[in-house]
């Protein structure tokens, strides 16, 4: 998540970012309204009638390579026909366009609009659960055979993030224990193009779209991808996946996914014991990222952010909770 004082919007910010692409102006002003904002500000609007989608990050808060490496994968993944969100280049032809504007230094980039509806807004159907699944170990499959010019970081890379955090916000001891204990323990793991590559990040529900003309899953937002066990992506779609199922129905919800996933790529015969590893890792990041995110204080903030903070902070001691020490 952005940090608290991005969570503004900023239409003028959007239209000056929108000059570098051809859009519909009798539709802007009424499309930019749906904004969202949470990693990054999303607004949408039209060109010659069908959605796209502006996303702002600012740089302070971002990787120019990371993003310019999610454009690359994204472009591999099309020349593969893998259905996955299409980026759209500037009038100049750029995928990521650097703004120095008055409210500061920001990234844009375009996305078309997909067809379909989220996963976590279908029935859950096997039929859907299987293609999901297999959406998932179809681009891994894509990611062991892929070698970018424009890198994006590794795990590696993260955990020295997140010490940096830790250590700038005063993180409890316990935390930075938690930190050299999954360094150290994923180091171990051997990496192999069949356990190792450039993961999503984020396959969970509402970032997956089941197309019901096509019978098949496109995926959206590859902006947090990293390189990665494999098993991160798994770990991730599942917890999200099985949050809003019934317990009476979990197992056979992950069952069926799982045979998806399985029907394109095999599983290590020890999958689900380094599970727990991984959502070691999940939590630490977003950890990580909530205490910055919070950090900034700010005198007469509106309602919304002060609720906003409170649920946060609510976050965090959990995942504090979680952690022993």
């Amino acid at each position: 998540m952005l940090k608290l004082k991005y969570l503004y919007e900023n239409y003028d910010l959007a239209k000056v970012a929108l000059e570098n692409w051809e859009y519909d102006t009798d539709t802007l002003d009424d499309y930019l309204q749906h904004f969202r904002i949470s990693s990054n500000a999303v607004y949408p609007f039209l060109r010659q009638g069908n959605t796209r989608f502006l996303r702002l990050s600012p740089a302070s808060e971002k990787m120019e390579n990371n993003l310019k490496g999610e454009v690359e994968f994204l472009r591999y993944l099309q020349n593969r026909s893998y259905p996955a969100v299409i980026p759209v280049a500037s009038n100049s032809g750029e995928f990521v366009v650097t703004l120095d504007s008055m409210w500061g230094k920001y990234y844009a980039s375009v996305f078309k609009g997909v067809e379909g509806v989220s996963i976590e807004n279908t029935d859950y159907n096997d039929h859907i659960l299987f293609a999901y699944g297999k959406a998932l170990g179809q681009l891994h499959i894509l990611s062991t055979e892929y070698s970018p010019q424009n890198k994006k970081w590794s795990y590696c890379d993260v955990l020295l993030w997140i010490g940096e955090v830790l250590e700038k916000y005063h993180a409890p001891n316990k935390m930075l224990a938690e930190l050299d204990e999954i360094q150290q323990t994923l180091n171990e793991l051997p990496q192999t193009s069949d356990t190792f590559g450039l993961i999503h990040y984020d396959f969970e529900p509402d970032n997956v779209f089941w197309n019901e003309s096509s019978q098949c899953c496109t995926a959206i937002d590859f902006e947090d991808g990293m390189y990665h066990f494999f098993l991160v992506d798994l770990e991730q779609a599942l917890d999200a996946l099985l949050e809003n199922v019934p317990v009476n129905q979990q197992l056979t919800v992950k069952n069926t996914f799982l045979r998806g996933y399985q029907s394109v790529k095999a599983l290590e015969p020890d999958y689900a014991d380094k599970l727990k590893l991984m959502r070691q890792f999940i939590d630490l990041y977003s950890y990580a990222g909530l205490i910055r995110c919070v950090a900034d204080e700010f005198s007469n903030e509106p309602a919304w952010m002060s609720k906003l903070r409170e649920k946060l902070y609510c976050k965090i001691n959990r995942l504090e909770n979680n952690v022993a020490g």
